[in-house]
């Protein structure tokens, strides 16, 4: 069995193991606590902090693994990355007090005294951006909570995560720059360094088709209706579908046909006011568990 190494709490940690139920991969473990799971009887899950995950593939500990970006680009193990899985959005940003008189990163130099002091959890990060910047800083390293630092006197400003900027302006903190934007991601080694055989390989790369059939789906509906053939052109405008919409004869149907496409979801109620419109009938939306290329 492959070895996916999988975040063993948290938000990341609900998401992927809804991600791995949807694609048929449910976690099948002895208990809450347990370290190791069986996933769909095909691959063996190990937990792990979601900071450790790029230390474990990268060393061979396990051959794949699911964390986010800012945590493989923290770790600087050379990785790469399978499959956007599209949760865990968020940013790296820097940011500063509101009174600090610093609106943008070339203010830090004319602002700070001396060389200014950065409060971060990344410090890895911190340092190639602001070497790549020109800026010199003095890193900071913070294990949490790098937003009361510039309020005690601590750091002058901060690198921290957010994904709605909310948390930093409560505390009186303003954005002025953004380090990296993170999604969780599926990586493993490259293929160079991987000790996988080829089918080994092939199992991989069908965990990654899976997955990304799963997250094709999310956001899209199945529509089929009834529609008068000499509408058919302007169907065509209202349901373009992937590859243009499906089109079937009805038996004894005549002047009506029926056609299906995929469509998104945000605009579904759109799509069917649109459709009556035109003078659908029986118009059918379901859900999506997959969708293939």
């Amino acid at each position: 069995m492959l070895r996916i190494a999988l975040p063993n709490k948290g938000r990341l940690s609900d998401d992927t193991r809804a991600l791995f139920a949807d694609a048929g991969l449910e976690v099948r473990s002895s208990g809450d606590r347990a370290l190791t799971a069986l996933l769909g009887g095909e691959f063996a899950a190990i937990f792990v902090r979601s900071q450790d995950i790029s230390e474990f593939v990268a060393d061979g500990a396990a051959d794949a693994g699911v964390t986010g970006w800012d945590l493989v680009a923290e770790s600087e193990r050379k990785l790469d990355t399978l499959l956007d899985l599209e949760f865990g959005r968020c940013r790296l940003v820097v940011a500063a007090r509101d009174d600090s008189g610093i609106t943008s990163l070339q203010d830090i130099k004319s602002t700070t005294r001396g060389i200014p002091r950065v409060a971060t959890a990344f410090p890895r990060i911190t340092r190639r951006f602001f070497a790549g910047i020109a800026i010199p800083v003095e890193i900071v390293p913070v294990s949490g909570a790098a937003e009361v630092a510039p309020h005690l006197g601590i750091a002058d400003i901060i690198v921290d995560l957010t994904s709605t900027g909310s948390t930093l302006k409560v505390n009186g903190l303003r954005e002025i720059g953004t380090v990296l934007e993170s999604t969780a991601q599926l990586v493993a080694a490259p293929r160079a360094d991987s000790s996988l055989d080829a089918e080994q390989r092939s199992a991989l790369n069908d965990l990654v088709t899976a997955l990304g059939s799963v997250l094709r789906a999310r956001g899209k509906r199945y529509l089929m209706a009834n529609v008068p053939r000499a509408a058919l052109d302007r169907v065509k405008e209202v349901i373009p579908g992937l590859n243009g919409p499906t089109v079937i004869d009805i038996l004894n149907g005549g002047a009506i046909v029926a056609v299906h496409a995929v469509v998104p979801a945000a605009s579904i109620y759109r799509t069917i006011a649109a459709l009556k419109a035109l003078g659908a009938e029986g118009i059918l939306v379901t859900r999506i568990e997959r969708l293939m290329p």
